[in-house]
């Protein structure tokens, strides 16, 4: 049967400890035994159904994490308490000192800083590459390389990667594939293309609602059980736990995802056609312009569409803040970090989401200072929003 995403997620089905539609969230963060032998064998990993403290797991972080396997396809997953503690978890538990890890260059901000700043101190090094050019991803790689790490469509620059390609590579020399998929919920599945472990900060899309943060790693039992290892476990160790009430209620928010990712993505694509067509310089996978515009294609799961994000270049930082603030003074969005809200977030990632980026390598990859991202809203009358726009880039002298 065809793989569908949110029919994984909506066949699951939970009761709270009192019958109730939504599961019993547990306020605990230590849990009682019966016998000292039971306590023993949880804490080694041999009692199923049993906790012990909530750093290790708790039932609503393990009902989220089900889910969330539910809907990338996967054995199982662990939810952390960011993005960020997912990203660092995973790759420290895959690398150690002397490793390697061939990264996009177009990557979220804090994850470059990560790899460019942090991970040197303890002898992991990372050679970041134009992912899209497979020729130039394979030279990358040497014999110490563990990780080929990238983002379905990149942060900010909206670049696609070729999942199954990157795949078939990293089999050819028995790297793992780290896919973060943040920016592509439900419309691209990359377990189903090939990858090995699949990320998200569901602070974005998945919860949808701005009020949390959150990540989660998806993949093998095999993999989620040496994260959750009290010996050497990275997620067990380095302690980036969720909060129970935080995980009921992303839970409760994925419900209506597939409604919402769809919703994002038809006005993210109307406003993209009409930026095109007015001659400012747009970046939207939809797009027959985008350079990865058929890889998307093949790869997604077409009901979900090209996803929210686009990006335009209005020329200048100075531009780009003026239309920006006008923008918010019309109600139009918000000027702020982070997508996936139902308004719509705009900001000039050179100077925030990016800003871990020098600004001599932002050129060189096409980070301009006149780019603004924007995570597009569920604008119910994108039309008048679209006129809305224009008249603030007619105003600030965007567009003429």
């Amino acid at each position: 049967m065809e793989f569908k995403p949110a029919n994984n997620i909506q066949d699951l089905q939970y009761f709270g400890e009192f019958g109730g539609v939504n599961p019993s969230i547990s306020d605990s963060s230590t849990y009682t035994f019966l016998s000292a032998k039971t306590m023993f064998d949880t804490f080694e990993g041999n009692a199923d159904g049993c906790y012990l403290y909530s750093r290790h797991s708790s039932p609503s972080n393990l009902y989220l994490g089900e889910a969330l396997a539910a809907m990338e396809g996967t054995e199982t997953a662990n939810v952390s308490a960011s993005g960020m503690g997912a990203i660092t978890s995973t790759l420290l538990q895959i690398c150690g000192a002397g490793d390697h890890i061939v990264s996009s260059r177009t990557i979220y901000g804090g994850t470059y800083a990560f790899l460019k700043n942090f991970t040197p101190k303890i002898n992991i090094e990372t050679s970041f590459v134009d992912i899209t050019k497979l020729d130039i991803v394979e030279k990358a790689i040497n014999k110490n390389t563990k990780v080929i790490y990238c983002e379905s469509v990149s942060n900010p620059l909206l670049e696609v990667s070729d999942i199954k390609s990157l795949a078939a590579l990293a089999k050819k020399y028995g790297l793992k594939l780290v896919i973060d998929n943040t920016f592509s919920p439900l419309s691209i599945s990359p377990i189903t293309l090939g990858a090995d472990v699949v990320i998200h900060s569901l602070t974005k899309f998945i919860n949808g609602s701005s009020d949390t943060v959150g990540g989660v790693i998806c993949s093998s039992q095999e993999f989620i059980d040496s994260l959750r290892n009290v010996n050497d476990g990275a997620c067990m160790l380095l302690g980036a736990t969720m909060d129970s009430f935080r995980a009921s209620s992303i839970l409760k928010n994925m419900r209506t995802l597939h409604i919402r990712m769809k919703q994002h993505s038809k006005n993210a694509a109307f406003l993209a056609e009409k930026f095109e067509a007015d001659g400012l310089k747009t970046v939207y996978p939809g797009l027959t312009s985008h350079p990865s515009h058929e890889v998307y294609k093949m790869m997604m799961n077409k009901e979900y569409g090209f996803g929210g994000m686009l990006t335009i270049d209005v020329g200048s930082l100075t531009k780009a803040n003026a239309l920006m603030e006008l923008m918010q003074h019309e109600n139009l969005g918000y000027l702020a970090v982070s997508l996936g809200f139902y308004k719509t977030l705009f900001s000039a990632p050179g100077t925030s989401t990016s800003s871990e980026i020098p600004e001599k390598e932002q050129k060189e990859m096409g980070l301009t200072d006149g780019l603004i991202r924007f995570s597009i809203g569920l604008d119910n009358d994108i039309k008048r929003t679209y006129m809305l726009i224009k008249e603030c880039m007619i105003k600030t002298g965007v567009l003429k």
